[in-house]
């Protein structure tokens, strides 16, 4: 399966804010993005030969790419996968910006975000694909699998004791969303229902997408 596999700070300098995309990096001064780093050695402008040139305001058009580049990369989704789920989000009821970013957290490897035990939505993904996660009592291994009300993710028994996982547990000052329900030590969450949008703490501005994928 295609995945980006090249720098992730690159991808926070392009969209010139941070995407919490390494974990604990992302928390410190070794962020790039970071406002508190002011020295000369800062690199809080787009990567490339002429990054600094880019950071004039471009277009509309440039301004909704970039949204949509920003959410595309948050949530760790191919530009196929993020238009599909744009289409099924357009053909439901209710609005398409907020039922997209709805199917977006509803994603396995974000509620294993969400629920703490990964640091940044890669290793959660990584926690999937490895088998570490159980849904419902079965184990999913497809971190784009959606996560439905009433179903409950939990760690395998085995994976609870993972040196990543317990400090990612005792380390991250994160709290479980409200759609969520924590249990069974930390190790498991419920799905109480779909997030509300005021319960998605992502800076994405989804009417700009809209914008961009009605043209």
């Amino acid at each position: 399966m295609a995945r980006y596999t090249g720098p992730v700070c690159r991808l926070c300098r392009r969209e010139r804010t941070k995407l919490f995309l390494k974990g604990e990096r992302c928390y410190s001064l070794k962020c790039p993005v970071s406002e508190a780093v002011t020295d000369r050695h800062s690199r809080a402008y787009p990567p490339g030969e002429h990054g600094r040139d880019r950071m004039r305001q471009g277009s509309e058009y440039l301004t909704q790419l970039r949204e949509k580049q920003k959410a595309r990369r948050i949530y760790g989704v191919l530009e196929r996968q993020f238009r599909n789920l744009y289409d099924e989000a357009n053909r439901q009821e209710g609005i398409t910006g907020e039922n997209l970013l709805r199917m977006l957290e509803q994603r396995l490897d974000n509620v294993v975000y969400r629920a703490g035990w990964g640091a940044s939505r890669s290793q959660a993904r990584q926690f999937v694909r490895h088998g570490h996660v159980i849904v419902d009592g079965r184990r999913v291994t497809i971190p784009s699998y959606r996560v439905k009300k009433g179903q409950t993710v939990s760690l395998k028994i085995p994976s609870r004791s993972m040196f990543a996982v317990r400090r990612n547990m005792d380390t991250l000052d994160r709290q479980v969303p409200p759609w969520l329900e924590a249990g069974d030590g930390g190790f498991a969450v419920e799905v109480l229902n779909p997030p509300l949008r005021e319960q998605i703490d992502e800076a994405v501005q989804e009417q700009l997408i809209v914008e961009l994928y009605s043209k």
